[in-house]
């Protein structure tokens, strides 16, 4: 009998066995009715047509037990190569992922008794059941799927092109199981917390489909949990996957806020949020515009901010931030914030209202103090009302937030300020009015 099969578990437009179709369309074809008779076959007729019974059958379950009748009767059958396809779709009709799985490694183990083609079917069955098992069973069985992903990587190269297809579709019908079987083995990995060969997969899925969503998405995971965290990378694909074309706005708005909260932690979660999203939307321009990150693309990390707190002065602070260029950027990221004590300065004008805003020329010399004529901050007090008997052109201290500035023209802006108490003009007495002594009455004799 010939063993020669027709392709299994075709969709209707994959001619080339490449692709599962729908749960019933995985299936052995009966061995064809022509004999070699050049040598025996490898089975008796009997065994031939207990193997053609099972086929035929349609109820999954009932298929079911003549598969198993028929394993119990011939269990080194050479019909095996066909019978366990039939298990593998049955099972995949009855919802049970790990049977799938289970028989499709047993077909897999017969090594080139079965074609490559078979062998791969199976192999991506595997695939799609492998993602359909609970989360704790993928954990388990997280080493194989891999294993057997990356072995139907290598089946689907020995699975030769038809002779009526060009080349060009024959390798574009292969993407889609290559990205499948290079998911799974990524997925598979990270269940493991084996982040490097993740990221190994994950990125050959992009190569494929760089603009696929889930994709760039897991990829950040897996540069967020490696020892130590790559975060620039991490970062870098949650962005890709907000700017996903295949991203909906409810999925872009929950990474992006993600993500927004990942480089506020990175940097000590203590900056200003406008500061935040500043970084955050000049990352997304960059990652809607370039496949790759660049490699001149980094942020400041919270060791980075604390180093320069640690011998910053609001002298410091205003210099550097007047100079411009990079250093004013990482000060910046350092100082928006904080509260700064006792801050110097020649109150250059007074506004009342609720908030009182004091104009200020920040001073540290005398010097500076007499040559001063113009604010350059603007600074809220808050709860404070004796301040407003601050008086124009006096020195005074304060204590307060430091929320914004403007580099061109420089100005700082404060919030919540409170000024130095012996820095505040003391509330003139009310004067006492004259009191006339009474005139007493002038006596009268009688």
């Amino acid at each position: 009998m010939n063993g020669k099969r027709k392709c299994m578990g075709i969709a209707p437009v994959a001619v080339l066995c490449l692709i599962l179709g729908n749960s019933t369309s995985l299936r052995a074809q009966a061995p064809a009715s022509g004999q070699d008779t050049t040598k025996a076959p490898a089975y008796t007729l009997v065994e031939y047509n207990a193997e053609q019974a099972c086929a035929a059958e349609k109820v999954p379950a009932t298929q079911v037990k003549c598969l198993d009748d028929f394993v119990a009767k011939y269990p080194n059958s050479a019909l095996l190569v066909y019978v366990y396809p039939l298990y593998v779709n049955a099972y995949n009709q009855l919802k049970n992922p790990q049977k799938v799985i289970d028989y499709a490694d047993k077909l897999v183990a017969l090594g080139d008794k079965a074609e490559p083609v078979v062998r791969y079917q199976m192999l991506y069955a595997r695939a799609l059941a492998y993602a359909s098992l609970p989360q704790a069973d993928q954990t388990a069985g997280a080493a194989k799927a891999r294993e057997a992903a990356l072995l139907g990587l290598k089946t689907l190269d020995e699975v030769k092109k038809p002779d009526n297809i060009s080349e060009d579709e024959f390798k574009k019908q292969k993407q889609q199981p290559m990205i499948l079987f290079n998911y799974t083995a990524a997925t598979a990995a990270m269940a493991v917390k084996d982040y490097p060969s993740a990221i190994q997969s994950y990125k050959a899925v992009l190569a494929l489909n760089p603009d696929d969503l889930s994709t760039n998405y897991n990829l950040g995971k897996a540069y967020m949990a490696m020892t130590p965290p790559q975060w620039m990378d991490a970062f870098w694909y949650f962005a890709k996957s907000v700017t996903s074309k295949s991203a909906t706005q409810k999925q872009a708005d929950q990474i992006k806020k993600y993500l927004k909260g990942q480089i506020a932690n990175y940097q000590g979660g203590n900056i200003c949020d406008n500061l935040v999203d500043g970084e955050l939307n000049e990352l997304l321009q960059l990652a809607g515009s370039s496949t790759d990150r660049p490699s001149t693309y980094s942020l400041p990390s919270a060791a980075d901010i604390s180093a320069v707190q640690k011998d910053m002065t609001i002298a410091s602070v205003f210099n550097d931030l007047k100079a411009g260029g990079e250093k004013s950027k990482l000060t910046w990221l350092a100082a928006c914030g904080l509260e700064f004590p006792e801050v110097p300065g020649k109150v250059i004008e007074v506004v009342p209202g609720d908030p009182l805003v004091l104009k200020i020329a920040f001073v540290t010399s005398d010097a500076e103090f007499d040559a001063a004529k113009d604010p350059n901050m603007d600074v809220k007090v808050v709860g404070q009302p004796e301040a407003a008997r601050v008086e124009k052109d006096s020195a005074v201290h304060f204590t307060g937030t430091l929320v914004s500035y403007d580099p061109n023209p420089f100005f700082l802006h404060w919030d919540k300020a409170k000024v130095k108490e012996e820095d505040i003009p003391k509330e003139k007495a009310p004067k006492r009015p004259v009191r006339r002594p009474t005139r007493k009455p002038s006596g009268r004799s009688n």
